[in-house]
């Protein structure tokens, strides 16, 4: 069953403006050291990069309802890669306890996460499907569970 649904749409030459005036100091306040690494493994779209994460972060905190209030922050919610190399997030501290809060008894969370751009625009689709515990942790699209 779906229990959550977030979208965002990100202007990247906001986040370059951001980059260009606050540099380190935005990138760690916002964007965990994974994500980080990604974006400095793509200098020339690294703008980009970062956009779709900025979407993704804004989407998760649309999905489970509280926005940036309620213990969730940027820094707890992190883009990383499937297996397959689909994207999905690692969750920890407020937005982890915010979607166990979410969660149906008996039933594991797994995260679909889309995430495009073409320039000036990023954009991030999430649907948050609950499934019972008795069903297997990967889905036909090898998507796994939100890793706690």
């Amino acid at each position: 069953m779906i229990i959550g649904f977030g979208s965002d749409l990100c202007n990247i030459e906001r986040i370059q403006a951001s980059l260009d005036r606050f540099g380190a100091r935005f990138e760690q306040r916002v964007f965990t050291p994974v994500e980080q690494a990604k974006a400095a493994s793509r200098p020339f779209t690294r703008a980009a990069t970062y956009a779709k994460r900025f979407a993704a972060k804004e989407a998760f905190s649309k999905a489970v309802g509280t926005g940036f209030k309620a213990g969730v922050f940027m820094r707890d919610i992190g883009v990383v890669n499937a297996p397959s190399g689909a994207p999905t997030l690692a969750l920890t501290g407020g937005a982890r306890a915010r979607l166990d809060a979410m969660t149906p008894p008996g039933h594991s969370i797994i995260v679909h996460l889309t995430l495009t751009d073409d320039f000036p625009w990023a954009q991030a689709f999430i649907i948050l499907e609950a499934r019972p515990l008795s069903e297997s942790p990967y889905d036909e699209h090898d998507r796994i569970r939100a890793p706690r």
